[in-house]
């Protein structure tokens, strides 16, 4: 059962590890990303960082969602974590029970522009969303599980 799908750059981190996961009661985080997959060294750091109480398994894309649609994935109580907002609009389209993406931090790069604490976005981010929202997706803001719900919608 997937408890939350959220956007962050740093994938997995302290924030992650230490406030998402045990609200969530997550027993399995699942970083959907393509480099991550085929990047040893970046697999063994995003693995130092992740809570002892949960499974870490680190996916591309195509094969996040192979197994996130596979019956045995039910077993799990999961947190997704993706690193742009085309990922998760991606995984949304093919994964049905996909329904609310929390954006929780995106840096600022070149092109993008800040709408939130940790949030920037380029205008072909602003454009995925857009996207999505017409598709009936919930999208919120929020660092941490106690910060208040922020919908995506009233800050583009």
């Amino acid at each position: 059962m997937i408890k939350l799908t959220r956007i962050d750059d740093r994938l997995v981190h302290g924030q992650v590890a230490m406030t998402w996961t045990p609200a969530l009661n997550a027993d399995c985080l699942i970083v959907a990303n393509d480099k991550a997959a085929n990047d040893d060294f970046m697999r063994m750091t995003l693995g130092l960082a992740k809570p002892a109480s949960a499974k870490l398994l680190i996916k591309s894309l195509a094969d996040a969602i192979i197994f996130l649609k596979d019956q045995r994935s039910q077993n799990f109580k999961i947190l997704i974590l993706v690193n742009s907002v085309k990922d998760a609009a991606a995984l949304a389209t093919e994964v049905s029970e996909i329904q609310s993406i929390n954006f929780g931090g995106i840096r600022t790069k070149e092109g993008a522009r800040s709408i939130a604490k940790a949030i920037a976005l380029t205008d072909d981010d602003v454009a995925v969303i857009k996207t999505m929202l017409a598709k009936g997706l919930e999208l919120e803001v929020r660092q941490v599980p106690t910060d208040k719900k922020v919908m995506i919608e009233t800050l583009i």
